[in-house]
C-alpha cells in the first residue's frame, strides 16, 4: 500500500498536496534563513560631564572648655551634594581670623593663640549624601603663651576653617 493511494486504489490528493506544501515551506524557510545582506556603517554620539560641587567638611567633635596648653582631637564627616561619589585625599584646617578683647588692659585673644596640628588623610571615595565618610587626625591647641590670656576665657566661637583636597 502506498501513502499516496487509499486502500481502494484512489489517489490521496489532499495528502500529496500537504506533503508538497510542507516541502515548499521548508525550502522557503531555508532560503529566508540564509538570505541576508551584509553592510558596514558608522555613527556618532555625544556625552557630557560636569565638574563636581564642593563637599562640605563637617566637624563632629564638640570642643568646649579649653584652657592654655589644652589639646583636643578633631574629627568629622562630609556632606556630599553630588549625585555620585567624590574622592577626598585629605582634610586640612586652620584657625580663622577673629579677635576677642573683653578686658582692654590685657592682650586680645586672636587666632595666634591657637594652633591646628596633625594630618587627616582620607584617601577614599565619599558617597553622595549627608554625614558620609569620615576624617580624623587633626588637633586644636590653645597655646600656653606664658602671658595673661584671660581674653581667651569663655569664648563662644573659635572659627576653624576646613578644606578638603
Amino acid at each position: 500500500m502506498s501513502i499516496f493511494k487509499r486502500a481502494d486504489g484512489k489517489i490521496r490528493k489532499y495528502r500529496i498536496a500537504a506533503i508538497v506544501a510542507a516541502g515548499a515551506m521548508t525550502l522557503t524557510g531555508a532560503g529566508v534563513a540564509f538570505a541576508y545582506w551584509t553592510t558596514t556603517g558608522t555613527g556618532a554620539g555625544n556625552a557630557t560631564s560636569t565638574a563636581p560641587t564642593a563637599v562640605t567638611v563637617v566637624q563632629t567633635t564638640t570642643v568646649t572648655g579649653m584652657y592654655p596648653g589644652d589639646t583636643v582631637a578633631l574629627s568629622g564627616d562630609f556632606n556630599n551634594p553630588n549625585p555620585g561619589m567624590v574622592y577626598i585625599t585629605a582634610v586640612t584646617a586652620s584657625i580663622g581670623t577673629f579677635s576677642s578683647q573683653t578686658n582692654s588692659a590685657l592682650p586680645a585673644c586672636t587666632q595666634g593663640d591657637f594652633t591646628i596640628t596633625g594630618t587627616a588623610p582620607v584617601g577614599a571615595e565619599i558617597l553622595s549624601g549627608t554625614a558620609v565618610g569620615s576624617w580624623s587626625g587633626l588637633s586644636i591647641t590653645l597655646t600656653d603663651a606664658g602671658t595673661n590670656q584671660d581674653n581667651c576665657q569663655s569664648l563662644t566661637t573659635i572659627p576653624i576653617v576646613y578644606a578638603s583636597t
